[in-house]
């Protein structure tokens, strides 16, 4: 008896050692990765190859319901069929996860409540089955597997099997905190990018003048390619946010749009800004640094002012435009981008080129495609609706209800705007400071300066439209727009009427305002 009792001890001294050594590889196999069912089939395996465990298996609760599905089992179950799911309280596993307590059968055979897959397991064998506890009262899942054939130590086997299972729950919930993370992130970023494609859209370009017109179908047609475009125009015509609109409304709007004023830094240092430099390519250089271009890599890059760079720089640029390749400066490596260009100038680029300060191979390579935005002198019939949208903007900067009158708008009218758009807003803005009541009249407008610039003579007595008037929504049969912008062009042309638009798409009203729920669209209200 004496000899039984000591050789049960040896026994049970090497199975706690080897179980210290597999609860040892199983922490470093779940602290290793994210990627939980990579992990937990990596633990099914240690549990098999170093403990002997056979048929092991894991099930974890579906976040989005109530069941428990089968998320890893051990090769030598064989291949499933389908999906395995539980309900708590059904057979074995679903009484462990119901009431959070293990489950230890000697054998399988005597165990009438035994339902999950029988012909998967050996019916002699004992069966272990532990919860995977998880946030409070919850049990997350369970962790089961067959022990060894011998029915010896089963207790000790059966808590070296909570110990793991409890391993195994701070990886779940820690996975599961992450995902949440990450949804939520997801979810924000996507709210920004609506946000900022709202507030980057044509709907931040006012107008309604035949000029204007021509200036939204362009934007819309360009939008859709990674053609070059070369926005001309006057300072303070709005060439800035013609560029924004074509690259938020373009296939590359959730890439960086990165910008880059070209004469408002000098050409040596242009050429870091642009290019990026190694470190210690010269003084102060105290760290690798990226360029703008690869910054904007799968975006868009927008350079303004690109007339007033030097010759010399001028030929780099005209490569990285050609081969989309160049090198970081004091660096060898070549570096390759895909990045789409738009470039704006005030200046006459044609006279530069014949007095030979402008490369002609560089205009030509950046003439792809131009787009002229008109002077406000050339469009007096737009001042009514910029005015109101303008006053709108002014009125959130600041946090006070504003408005302008119709006496204050025929002053505007007389005025011919040599600052163009940019002038206009500025004169706005001195107006609202001088408007005590919220309202902008003729005497704010007089006392913001304009008094001295007023052309005499007759107003552009044109009357104000109703509303500002936007380019065409796309056709929502284009092939080329996404699912996502076919419904949302199908919306614009019905008025945002679901109904109207579900029969454009050949919908039903309930299949497109499922789309419109799962594709995060803003439903607009009128």
């Amino acid at each position: 008896m004496a000899a039984e009792r000591s050789f049960r001890a040896a026994d049970r001294g090497a199975l706690i050692e080897t179980e210290l050594e597999i609860l040892f590889a199983v922490s470093r196999v779940l602290s290793r990765s994210l990627n939980l069912p990579e992990t937990l089939a990596e633990v099914l395996d240690l549990l098999h190859d170093r403990g002997g465990y056979v048929h092991g298996f894991i099930v974890l609760k579906e976040e989005d319901g109530e069941d428990y599905a089968l998320r890893a089992a051990h090769r030598d179950i064989g291949p499933l069929a389908a999906p395995v799911r539980f309900k708590a309280g059904e057979g074995v596993v679903g009484g462990v996860v119901a009431t959070g307590e293990t489950a230890l059968l000697p054998r399988v055979a005597d165990e009438p409540g035994f339902l999950h897959r029988p012909r998967a397991f050996d019916a002699e064998m004992p069966f272990i089955a532990a919860p995977i506890p998880g946030d409070g009262e919850e049990t997350a899942g369970a962790l089961a597997a067959q022990p060894p054939a011998e029915r010896a130590l089963l207790g000790e086997r059966s808590r070296f099997m909570e110990m793991v299972a409890n391993l195994i729950s701070q990886s779940v919930r820690l996975n599961r905190r992450v995902r949440e993370e990450q949804r939520e992130i997801t979810e924000e970023r996507d709210t920004l990018r609506r946000r900022v494609r709202g507030q980057h859209g044509f709907d931040t370009i006012v107008g309604h003048t035949p000029v204007m017109r021509q200036v939204f179908e362009q934007v819309r047609l360009v939008s859709k390619w990674n053609t070059t475009v070369l926005i001309r125009g006057e300072s303070g015509t709005g060439k800035e946010l013609i560029a924004n609109a074509i690259h938020y409304n373009s296939p590359r709007a959730a890439a960086p749009f990165v910008k880059l004023n070209c004469a408002a830094l000098p050409e040596n240092l242009l050429e870091s800004e642009m290019f990026g430099h190694e470190k210690g390519a010269f003084t102060g250089a105290q760290a690798q640094r990226k360029g703008r271009f690869e910054l904007a890599d799968g975006g868009t890059l927008f350079l303004d002012e690109i007339g007033e760079i030097s010759g010399l720089f001028q030929s780099k640029l005209l490569r990285v435009l050609q081969e989309g390749e160049f090198e970081r400066v004091g660096g060898t490596e070549t570096l390759k981008v895909d990045v789409r260009v738009i470039a704006a100038t005030n200046r006459d680029l044609e006279g530069a080129v014949a007095e030979g300060s402008f490369r002609e191979d560089l205009y030509y390579r950046l003439n792809v495609m131009p787009i002229r935005t008109p002077p406000l002198r050339e469009r007096i019939e737009d001042i009514p609706d910029l005015a109101r949208f303008m006053v709108e903007k002014i009125a959130r900067a600041q946090r006070r209800a504003l408005s302008i009158d119709d006496e204050a708008i025929r002053l505007l009218l007389r005025h011919r705007w040599p600052g163009n758009v940019r002038e206009l807003e500025n004169s706005l803005e001195r107006a609202a400071i001088m408007s005590e009541t919220g309202t902008i009249d003729e005497r704010a407008v007089i006392l913001a300066g304009l008094q001295d610039r007023i052309t005499p003579g007759p107003t552009h007595d044109a009357p104000p439209p109703p509303a500002f008037v936007r380019p065409q929504p796309a056709a929502p049969d284009d092939p080329t727009l996404s699912e996502r912008d076919r419904v949302i062009a199908a919306l614009e042309r019905a008025g945002w009427v679901q109904a109207k638009a579900a029969r454009l798409l050949n919908m039903t009203p309930r299949q497109i305002a499922y789309r419109i729920q799962t594709l995060g669209i803003d439903v607009k209200q009128f």
